[in-house]
């Protein structure tokens, strides 16, 4: 059994920006040489989530409309009365949706099904940089 650690480096626009990082996490793995295990996927900060999703046009619209309805952007948040950057928003979004996954591999292939792509979520207000840390457990 071995551990590797990796990262990606992502830019985002924010405001429920949703990138597809599966190309960078496979390519990842086939340079790990390792065959079958476990990737966990773990956004850095605390204004971004990693989850899975088909990701296409319309379901990447709803789920950001989805966020809206639940944790909407424009009301006031406890967070913004003391730190006044008007980001409550994204750290509750955050805090719903998570800042890690783990995926199955085998035969060097992450076991993803069809329509599901690993993404990276910026609820932020503003761009960002996110470090996507990658730690791969297996042989």
């Amino acid at each position: 059994m071995r551990i590797i650690n990796d990262a990606i480096t992502v830019a985002t626009r924010g405001h429920n920006d949703l990138k597809d990082i599966t190309p960078q996490v496979q390519q990842k793995l086939q340079a790990s040489g390792l065959q079958s295990g476990q990737v966990l996927v773990f956004v850095q900060g605390s204004t971004a989530g990693v989850t899975t999703i088909e990701y296409e046009p319309g379901l990447v619209k709803d789920l950001s409309e989805l966020l809206e309805k639940l944790v909407p952007s424009s009301r006031s948040y406890h967070h913004d009365q003391r730190w006044g950057d008007a980001n409550g928003f994204s750290h509750l979004r955050a805090a719903l949706i998570g800042p890690a996954l783990q995926v199955p591999f085998a035969e060097g292939r992450l076991q993803l099904g069809v329509w599901q792509q690993i993404v990276l979520v910026d609820f932020d207000n503003r761009p960002r940089t996110r470090n996507v840390y990658l730690q791969f457990l297996g042989e």
